[in-house]
């Protein structure tokens, strides 16, 4: 955040006793603290769990795995299920944390969660997916979008659970 929320005013950075450096606005005389988005992805399996689920969207054809904005009140897991649900039909079930990482050029704090859908029937995928299909776990790595979070979250998720 570079500028005031309230009155568009650029921050300096100001000492805040038992915060440490902290963004000030120097016309409100006031502290901002970060505001940012919240979203999660996930990696859908299949419910033998040896496939894993990349779409595409917006017309891009890369492949991305699930993702979307956890919205007001709502706990990210049903977010998970909400998101899966509104994008795929799929109903999905052992919904687990994997990772967090921010990413900047959307302010948005992104959760990585792994679940199993509980079937392969992607005869309801809606309009907000141009494109979906099962991609093999040894595939998946080389098939998502390369140099992505997507990839990154995949990759951190193959890794985990070769151990």
């Amino acid at each position: 955040m570079k500028f005031c929320y309230e009155c568009g005013t650029e921050l300096t950075e100001k000492y805040l006793e038992r915060e440490g450096m902290v963004q000030f606005c120097p016309k409100c005389k006031q502290f901002r603290f970060p505001i940012f988005h919240t979203a999660v992805s996930m990696e859908v399996l299949n419910p033998a769990q040896t496939h894993v689920l990349l779409i595409q969207q917006y017309g891009k054809t890369r492949n991305i795995l699930v993702a979307g904005y956890v919205s007001r009140g709502e706990q990210a897991e049903q977010t998970v299920a909400r998101e899966v649900q509104e994008e795929t039909g799929l109903h999905v079930h052992d919904i687990t944390f994997r990772k967090s990482q921010f990413f900047e050029p959307s302010n948005t704090l992104m959760l990585n969660f792994s679940c199993v859908a509980d079937s392969e029937d992607l005869s309801g995928i809606t309009d907000e997916v141009d494109r979906a299909a099962w991609f093999p776990l040894e595939e998946a790595s080389q098939a998502i979008a390369q140099n992505s979070l997507a990839q990154a979250f995949l990759n951190n998720f193959l890794q985990h659970r070769a151990q």
